[in-house]
């Protein structure tokens, strides 16, 4: 576990999740590169019938605990064989040289899912379109303007989803940002916020809504406060991300190693 105080180098990360991802069971796969930074995802295709589940992480340089929670999950064997599982865990290496949100052209690569003018998300949406569509989709973030943890859901299945548990189950570990309205949008419950309107009458697209429009019905976007201490967000990132996947397939994960 990184200490508080840690920084994230691009090259130190990948090079400790290229060498945890195999252990678990996972095949690893470049889909582009940028300054000599690969562009990585990983898969882990259980045989037979599974829900299949998508975790992003790192795309903004400046949000360090997304990208060493996908680690800690991976690690701690979060990532079974209940579910086929398909993640990107550092979609910004450039950003985190730069320690920036932006790319190196100063570019939010999370406005440009519609626009595709980098070759981060050119790369990642063309890596995307070759996958199957998943049954969940999470995006890993956190924000400096917050004063707790806080979710989005969009969510289009028809029936209701866990934003609750998932929030309940991270205040055990984090506080719940207690603001009724987060980042301009007002919530729809402590620490929930459901987008309503068009995502098509937007011009910036997050990933989030790309993943929604192409990908998936089931989506979540986690977000811990990133003044509070680097452990406590990445172990609330955690606590979210395994209370979704428990939620989905409906039984806790076996946490024993992957045999190699």
């Amino acid at each position: 576990m990184p200490t508080p105080t840690a920084l994230l180098d691009p090259a130190t990360y990948l090079a400790r999740f290229e060498a945890a991802a195999p252990r678990a069971g996972f095949r690893l796969e470049r889909f582009g590169e940028i300054a000599d930074y690969p562009l990585l995802a990983a898969s882990r295709r259980t045989p037979g019938p599974r829900p299949r589940i998508y975790l992003s992480a790192g795309i903004h340089g400046d949000e360090p605990a997304p990208p060493f929670a996908l680690l800690a999950a991976l690690e701690q064997g979060v990532f079974d064989a209940r579910a086929v599982w398909i993640m990107c865990p550092l979609l910004n290496p450039l950003g985190f040289t730069r320690r920036t949100r932006e790319n190196a052209e100063g570019v939010d690569l999370n406005r440009d899912y519609r626009a595709f003018r980098t070759a981060e998300i050119q790369a990642h949406a063309r890596w995307l379109r070759a996958q199957p569509n998943f049954d969940l989709a999470i995006c890993v973030h956190e924000d400096w303007e917050s004063n707790g943890f806080y979710l989005y859901e969009l969510n289009a299945t028809g029936t209701p989803g866990f934003a609750r548990e998932i929030v309940d189950a991270v205040a055990a570990c984090c506080p719940i940002d207690p603001a009724t309205v987060i980042d301009g949008r007002p919530i729809s419950a402590p620490g929930i916020i459901r987008p309503d309107g068009d995502p098509f009458e937007r011009d910036l697209w997050p990933e989030a809504f790309y993943l929604r429009a192409h990908h998936t019905q089931l989506s979540y976007t986690f977000e811990t406060p990133s003044s509070f201490p680097l452990d406590q967000r990445v172990n609330a990132l955690v606590t979210a991300i395994r209370t979704a996947i428990d939620q989905l397939l409906g039984a806790p994960a076996d946490t024993r190693p992957a045999a190699d």
